[in-house]
């Protein structure tokens, strides 16, 4: 009877000295000198490892083979030895830096005298604001006016229409806010269910928000509960005073 076998690999776990990652089986790491240490830096840390300094160990050892050490020679040969492989890992690290070039010297005083000052530009007012800031008008009925022809113009009437075509037709109350003058309330009642909203005239242009909604009357303040407006059978409001 063949006897059966464990398979195993002599291959050890190694990290990247960079990015902490364990490298794959196959992959092959690259060795570096920095601080008087071996690093191990896969390849994606390559170019990271280059512009912190660190020298490759191959370039190193390929240094070192140019001047090999012999036991025979001399104190000075070994000291002229050191400096040459410190010159050239020197080299090779001031290679993988990152060079920056200097500005330009600015031009001699004659030649900046006779090119003529740049011409300022025009300063020119956001064309947002002119397009969003209104003037906020003072009476009451101007003002609950203009905020319904905003909620006219948004999609929240096709809330209202899907709703009064379950519910009937709704009772509506606009009433600029006491609070904030520029602000007007729009609550859309039935007897199920209620919505308010809301529309800031001195913004026009962020529409009308939807404030809160719910389910009883009871919810409301009186003042709410007292309708000034009406709804048609697409959703759109329109004011309803008494003179």
């Amino acid at each position: 009877m063949a006897r059966t076998r464990d398979i195993r690999t002599n291959q050890l776990d190694v990290a990247c000295d960079i990015c902490g990652r364990t490298l794959l089986r196959g992959e092959h790491p690259e060795h570096y000198l920095a601080g008087g240490e071996r690093k191990t830096v896969c390849d994606l840390c390559i170019t990271r490892a280059q512009h912190e300094g660190w020298i490759r160990e191959s370039g190193a050892d390929d240094l070192e083979l140019r001047h090999p050490r012999h036991e025979g020679r001399g104190f000075i040969e070994r000291f002229r030895g050191r400096r040459d492989r410190a010159a050239a890992r020197q080299e090779v690290a001031e290679e993988s830096a990152v060079v920056y070039e200097a500005p330009p010297e600015p031009a001699p005083r004659r030649e900046r005298e006779r090119e003529p000052a740049p011409r300022p530009e025009p300063v020119q007012a956001p064309r947002s604001a002119s397009r969003h800031i209104r003037a906020v008008p003072t009476n009451a009925e101007l003002k609950m006016q203009r905020a319904l022809d905003v909620f006219n113009a948004s999609d929240h009437t096709r809330t209202v229409g899907g709703v009064a075509r379950s519910l009937g037709a709704p009772a509506v109350c606009v009433r600029p806010r006491p609070d904030r003058p520029a602000v007007v309330s729009i609550t859309v009642m039935w007897e199920l269910s209620w919505y308010r909203f809301e529309v800031d005239l001195s913004d026009e242009a962020g529409g009308v928000r939807r404030d809160a909604q719910g389910d009883e009357l009871s919810e409301l303040i009186p003042e709410e509960q007292v309708p000034n407006a009406a709804a048609d059978e697409r959703g759109a409001l329109h004011l309803q005073i008494n003179t």
